[in-house]
């Protein structure tokens, strides 16, 4: 299958990132390679450095990207930042890239079990060598984790009854596909429930996807160690999909930005200062223009920051 995916809110993060000619980026999410190939247009003597776990996404990337010979390609979750940007950019980057959703592609190929939609084994890693699955989550987890993922990280407000039947089920036999765990979620939500909203499954399908692959887990970590890789006015520019990872970047930009431990009350003995400025005081949207030409940007949130 062809790797597709729309680039969501392309422009603002071209303009967020403050494309210098000379300057060195990093997008830690190459997907489509749609943001990188729009960013190596505009660095001339500087250089890209793009990341991704997704084999698949790799070798489209070198495809789309083969007539530039000043980008570095790289197969890492973007938790190793870090150690990337002290090999290939020890002096620093002038700019990084996080688009936090999910690619096209890996919903729609059945086949990686992302997808409630499309009957395939549940895996659900975007980094296939990854040896922990879906099918580990569903089949080996006790009970209440399950219980607290899908309450958790899925926001779902029938976790309990879900997590019970899950349980019941594989008591029985184990649960190797999406379109079976899709019917064990359909029978644990009442009729009523079903009828409206999204997709019975959505939410559970969403919660499964943040444990195997750490989304939320790894994140704060990521955004701090990636401050730490950007030169002083280099900028960090971080899409997000949902409320829990948003409410993450937001909370840990305030914390960069204001990261004094002292009572609000008393005078400031921590020595604790800012090391960024947030240029994003609400977070950035598409426009209803962009919604209606890619529907799945709807829920999409920009937050930008530039270090001091």
């Amino acid at each position: 299958m062809e790797f597709k995916h729309v680039s969501v809110l392309l422009e603002e993060c071209l303009e967020a990132l403050n494309i210098r000619k000379d300057g060195t980026y990093v997008d830690c999410t190459l997907g489509g390679a749609g943001h990188s190939k729009e960013i190596l247009k505009r660095v001339e003597t500087g250089k890209l450095i793009g990341i991704d776990q997704d084999q698949d996404a790799l070798h489209n990337a070198r495809t789309i990207l083969s007539q530039y010979s000043n980008v570095i390609l790289v197969h890492s979750n973007f938790e190793m930042i870090k150690s990337i940007i002290e090999d290939h950019a020890p002096e620093g980057v002038d700019g990084i890239l996080m688009d936090l959703g999910v690619s096209s592609y890996q919903l729609d190929e059945g086949e990686r079990g992302f997808s409630y939609m499309k009957d395939a084994p549940l895996d659900m890693r975007m980094n296939q060598d990854d040896p922990f699955s879906a099918y580990e989550v569903v089949n080996e987890y006790d009970e209440e984790k399950i219980y607290r993922i899908i309450r958790d990280y899925g926001e779902e407000k029938f976790a309990k009854r879900i997590a019970g039947f899950i349980a019941k089920a594989r008591q029985e036999k184990p649960i190797n596909t999406t379109l079976e765990l899709v019917e064990i979620i359909k029978n644990a939500i009442p009729a009523r429930a079903r009828r409206e909203g999204p997709h019975p499954a959505k939410r559970t399908f969403q919660a499964i996807r943040i444990e195997v692959n750490r989304e939320l887990s790894i994140l704060k970590d990521t955004i701090e160690d990636a401050v730490d890789g950007l030169k002083p006015g280099g900028r960090l520019a971080i899409i997000t999909f949902h409320s829990l990872e948003d409410r993450i970047v937001k909370n840990t930009y305030r914390d960069l930005m204001d990261p004094c431990t002292c009572p609000k009350n008393m005078p400031c003995v921590c020595g604790k200062t800012a090391t960024v400025k947030i240029l994003t005081r609400k977070p950035i949207l598409p426009s209803e223009l962009e919604i209606e030409e890619n529907p799945r940007s709807r829920s999409a949130k920009l937050r930008v920051l530039e270090k001091l």
